[in-house]
């Protein structure tokens, strides 16, 4: 399988994901804006694997449970997230906003996990989800934890693009603020990456790796409450890495 065919496969299972109802193979390449052929090779291949099946008489089709018993295998076995989310739960519980955990990789963070807060008006994201370094919080406080060469390198390669008007987008700029973060121990963002968010993030080790963790919420009730967050946050990366 090449890796158009392997993102395709990906894109099917998010589109049904995202509908929640069972669709016809002309819907599917539709959504996905694939020729037919490819998308009747790709269906027919998933339903030989156990992954798709028939549903009804417009021959529509849907996922079986095959994905999700598979999903659940693999995050039953996963090293090192089950120990770390009764913290993440923790934290979320006392700031009432969404923590995330997240992750360098390939000049991005990749959020490994999130949990929403509570209330209606919240930060939103999905494990698996992208961000840039230079205006996620988590992005920044991984920037900070660098050496001063190895981030002055990986500041002067890295796109600036604009997330939002608020996006950090000058490098001389952007290198003072990491200069900050690194001084003070944690990252701020103030609508940076989305507009009218507000996320404070630290660093975190374990297994030989470094990881970020981010309390994030709407600004309007953010601001005044960031410095208690912090402090839940400071506590929360301690009892982790005293855990592990």
């Amino acid at each position: 399988m090449d890796v158009k065919s392997a993102s395709r496969t990906l894109d099917v299972f998010e589109l049904f994901a995202r509908e929640q109802r069972p669709l016809t193979l002309s819907e599917v390449a539709t959504a996905l804006d694939a020729p037919l052929s490819s998308c009747f090779n790709l269906v027919r291949a998933l339903k030989g694997r156990g992954f798709l099946f028939g549903v009804g008489p417009r021959r529509q089709i849907y996922p079986t449970r095959k994905m999700y018993d598979v999903a659940a295998a693999i995050a039953g076995s996963e090293p090192w997230l089950r120990r770390i989310m009764p913290r993440l739960e923790a934290l979320r519980d006392q700031t009432q906003e969404t923590a995330i955990l997240g992750k360098e990789q390939s000049g991005c963070v990749i959020y490994l996990a999130v949990l929403e807060g509570p209330l209606n008006i919240r930060y939103t994201a999905r494990p698996g989800d992208l961000k840039p370094l230079h205006s996620s919080s988590i992005g920044k406080t991984l920037l900070a934890i660098m050496k001063p060469r190895a981030r002055a390198d990986v500041l002067a390669k890295l796109p600036l693009d604009a997330m939002t008007d608020a996006t950090i987008t000058d490098r001389a700029q952007l290198a003072e603020e990491i200069e900050r973060c690194a001084a003070r121990g944690y990252s701020i963002t103030r609508g940076e990456n989305v507009a009218d968010v507000m996320a404070v993030a630290m660093p975190v080790k374990f297994a030989g790796d470094t990881y970020g963790i981010a309390v994030a919420g709407p600004m309007h009730r953010m601001t005044d409450q960031i410095a208690d967050h912090q402090r839940r946050l400071a506590d929360i990366c301690k009892q982790i890495q005293e855990d592990l």
